[in-house]
């Protein structure tokens, strides 16, 4: 996802120790992460550095209803969703680094952007399949879904009945 630079923080000029940052996710960040799972949102973003003299450490809440399409009926829904992220900027060190959760800045850096991460925070915070609550569902899909899979009784695979046999023989 392309960096926006609403969600740059500049560092340099911040005193070491606790500082917190606000943002709101609408429809330019959805439209800027060209994803086609979201179809929009009103997410509220809460930033929590600490700075330190070599790392800047940030958790990053996200939480707010995204509008996404239904699994089930194909139909637009808002999804409430919460989630949590931590990020290490370290100042200076190895770029190198096998840590997903260490990002290391470039020695003339005065800022960093969280875009990214927001995003990541955000993706990571979706559920993996997304349905409206029972009833919800579009009527008209309904009634089609229902006429195409009809309801049956699962036919019983032989093999099974085999290994019962089995199980029932024994001592």
């Amino acid at each position: 996802m392309e960096a926006l630079k609403e969600h740059t923080i500049p560092f340099t000029g911040l005193s070491d120790g606790p500082h917190e940052f606000r943002f709101e996710l609408g429809k330019p960040f959805f439209e800027a992460a060209g994803e086609e799972e979201f179809e929009g949102g009103v997410v509220q973003v809460l930033v929590k550095l600490d700075k330190t003299p070599t790392m800047l450490v940030t958790h990053i809440h996200v939480e707010g209803p995204v509008q996404v399409l239904c699994d089930h009926c194909n139909t637009s829904m808002d999804l409430a969703l919460s989630g949590d992220q931590r990020q290490i900027f370290q100042l200076f060190g190895e770029a190198d680094v096998e840590d997903d959760e260490l990002v290391v800045l470039d020695p003339r850096a005065h800022s960093f952007n969280l875009t990214h991460y927001i995003y990541e925070c955000l993706r990571l915070s979706l559920p993996a399949r997304h349905v409206h609550p029972e009833g919800q569902c579009d009527p008209e899909v309904e009634k089609v879904l229902e006429k195409l899979n009809p309801e049956h009784e699962p036919i019983p695979d032989p093999r099974w009945e085999v290994l019962q046999q089995l199980k029932t023989k024994r001592p």
